[in-house]
């Protein structure tokens, strides 16, 4: 069966919205541009220049309710529009000092009560990806729906944050693809290791509110919490929706 890219995401701010693209072009050893090209650090984080680690900053695993955004990025200006059902909309240039102080205000909410604030909007010139390298996160609509029939759920696709979702694979063959190359569209990309989930995969898009225990279905199911894999681009080219997936 023919495997082929069904839809692309990027996350311009980290752990703040999703947003679809039609296509891309994918630079070598680079992430997917634009995507968490920034990031909300907390008060509690240690930041260093360059990548930092997830922990660092505000996140679904943390607070919920920040899986519910949407964004659109305008990469002229490099202006991000936020969407959330119960905080509104919110427009900012997030490397504007006057728009990282309103969207710090408009997080705030957002985040529960116990956990440290929201406090500085980062960029470190490079992705700041869930790997210590610029990685592209692929996964599979079979592999999800063979999850979400274990657990009597329509699982979104949102709950994963992934870059490239692929279609006609058999369920679960990415496990099968780590260390090989593959051809999408004008670029190659290294399948390079599984993505182990965290607890922001248990989020109803949606609404924002934990619904659906997806890292216990995971651990009973396969005897493990993985799902996905990291990518790295070899040769970068043109993508877009509809692309084969094949061996390079």
């Amino acid at each position: 069966m023919t495997i082929r890219l069904a839809h692309i995401f990027r996350h311009p701010i980290k752990a703040y919205g999703r947003e679809m693209l039609a296509s891309v072009r994918l630079s070598a050893e680079q992430a997917l541009p634009f995507d968490r090209e920034w990031a909300v650090a907390h008060e509690a984080a240690r930041i260093g220049p360059g990548w930092n680690p997830c922990m660092n900053f505000t996140r679904g695993a943390k607070a919920p309710a920040l899986m519910a955004v949407t964004a659109a990025l305008e990469e002229a200006t490099r202006r991000v529009t936020l969407s959330h059902p119960t905080a509104g909309e919110i427009s900012i240039l997030p490397d504007s000092p006057e728009d990282q102080t309103r969207l710090l205000a408009w997080a705030d909410p957002l985040i529960p009560a116990d956990r440290a604030r929201p406090s500085a909007v980062v960029r470190g010139g490079v992705a700041m990806t869930d790997s210590d390298y610029p990685s592209i996160s692929i996964l599979s609509l079979a592999s999800l729906q063979d999850l979400g029939q274990k657990m009597g759920l329509d699982l979104s696709i949102h709950r994963w944050r992934g870059n490239l979702w692929l279609d006609g694979a058999d369920a679960w063959a990415e496990w099968g693809w780590i260390g090989q190359r593959f051809r999408l569209g004008d670029a190659v990309l290294e399948v390079v290791e599984r993505i182990t989930r965290c607890t922001a995969t248990t989020v109803d898009p949606q609404t924002g509110e934990v619904s659906g225990n997806t890292l216990a279905a995971l651990e009973s199911g396969y005897g493990h919490q993985d799902f996905g894999v990291f990518a790295r681009v070899v040769d970068g080219g043109s993508i877009a929706a509809g692309d084969e997936w094949r061996p390079a």
